[in-house]
């Protein structure tokens, strides 16, 4: 009962924070530009009209490109609303005024930790199912197997969420943030070093995205949703930014998903032991 109190008052004081609204408005200013791009190109289909195939894969080419600017957009207001939650309070001595309530700090933490969750499952589910609705909507194209996709998106959001939440419980706000970007930005350059194996034909691109995914599996996760979601046509494109040259495979999903438990026990488990 402690955590889901603790996690009720987390997602409201979240909802509250200017920060979230703010990435709220701008996210809904990407959709409405998103849309009138999209909208545009269909109206200069009519003008200069393509070969049926290659019609759908522009328009899912772009709805792809829209969907990886939502995942980036998710991952940083992530970051950037769940940064403080604990270093944060610790710092300011205001941890103090819960922690002496009659609840476990790991129910304090877990709760936590479920708050944000229900917040980052809200903002994906907006503006993952906002992109995918207004391209339907326009145009009639879909991603394959959205709902895996947006799946994949939100457990790459919530492994960044734990990720934060455990740094937060050693190191400052501030550093918290950067190292947790960081992480995130490693992750990235080794998945993109890894997806330029299929032009250069280099076994050791592979190594070095492998080994990146291993420490921060977060681009991974993405790959795999991009995967799920994209063309067989566009997948088998090299010169595509989402061909299917080394598609991480469901055991690196199942790796990513134990690594966030382990990262959310670690955290409850530091946090019991540090003195606040």
């Amino acid at each position: 009962m402690g955590t889901w109190i603790m996690a009720g008052i987390t997602f409201r004081e979240a909802a509250r924070r200017r920060i979230l609204w703010t990435a709220l408005i701008l996210g809904l200013g990407f959709l409405a530009v998103f849309g009138i791009g999209v909208h545009f190109q269909v109206e200069d289909f009519k003008v200069h009209p393509l070969m049926p195939l290659l019609h759908y894969e522009v328009l899912a080419g772009m709805l792809m490109v829209g969907l990886y600017t939502v995942d980036l957009l998710a991952v940083v207001m992530t970051i950037l609303t769940s940064m403080d939650t604990i270093s944060g309070e610790i710092t300011t001595g205001t941890i103090q005024a819960i922690a002496t309530k009659p609840i476990h700090r790991w129910q304090l933490l877990l709760g936590k930790w479920l708050g944000f969750t229900g917040m980052v499952g809200a903002y994906v589910a907006i503006m993952f199912g906002g992109t995918v609705g207004v391209t339907y909507w326009i145009c009639g194209v879909a991603p394959n197997h959205p709902l895996a996709g947006g799946l994949l998106v939100f457990m790459e959001c919530v492994l960044v969420l734990t990720i934060t939440i455990l740094c937060g419980t050693w190191f400052s706000t501030l550093t918290s943030g950067v190292l947790v970007l960081g992480l995130h930005g490693l992750a990235f350059m080794g998945g993109w070093i890894e997806q330029m194996s299929g032009f250069t034909q280099t076994a050791n691109l592979v190594l070095v995205g492998i080994v990146s995914s291993l420490i921060m599996p977060t681009e991974s996760v993405w790959r795999r949703a991009a995967f799920e979601m994209q063309s067989a046509v566009a997948g088998s494109l090299n010169f595509s930014p989402f061909a299917d040259i080394s598609v991480p495979s469901l055991t690196m999903v199942a790796y990513a998903g134990v690594y966030l438990l382990v990262a959310l026990g670690i955290a409850i488990h530091h946090f019991n032991q540090r003195d606040l």
